[in-house]
């Protein structure tokens, strides 16, 4: 019996709309992670861009459990000397709530070459409307947080 190994041929890549009203960050992340990559389906291969394009809209209403929006803290570096910068998640979800999603979820992809492909796959919004006009939301698949289009 040979391993199986997809062909380009062989993959699709679906649309997911992903409502992130009232869902925990961490159980939303690891959900959009495990679909970006492909974990899913039969099809899946390690080495692989085998999986869907996520939508995640109302990213400005995640929560996060005990307190850690604001223990938590968010650093960045502006490559210069003393340019470390630093922020709470409580203050980044208020500013920037898709980047507070799109760091969670990029920190569960691969690093290096294809983990930079897949968070491209990613597209996060604010409020509950985005530009995706051919993906529309149908009912809700997985958890009251995946729903999947055509």
């Amino acid at each position: 019996m040979r391993t199986y190994s997809p062909k380009a041929a062989d993959l699709t890549h679906d649309w997911w709309v992903v409502d992130a009203e009232d869902a925990v960050l961490g159980r939303l992340a690891s959900e959009v992670a495990s679909r970006i990559r492909g974990k899913h389906k039969p099809t899946f291969a390690p080495h692989l861009d085998t999986g869907d394009y996520v939508i995640v809209v109302n990213a400005a209403k995640v929560v996060m459990t005990a307190g850690k929006a604001d223990r938590t803290l968010s650093y960045r570096h502006s490559g210069y000397p003393g340019g470390l910068r630093q922020a709470t998640y409580a203050n980044l979800l208020a500013t920037k709530p898709e980047e507070v999603v799109r760091r969670a979820v990029a920190g569960m992809l691969p690093k290096g070459r294809l983990g930079r492909q897949l968070i491209s796959k990613l597209k996060v919004y604010a409020g509950p409307e985005h530009p995706h006009e051919a993906q529309q939301p149908v009912p809700l698949v997985l958890a009251h947080v995946l729903r999947r289009t055509s």
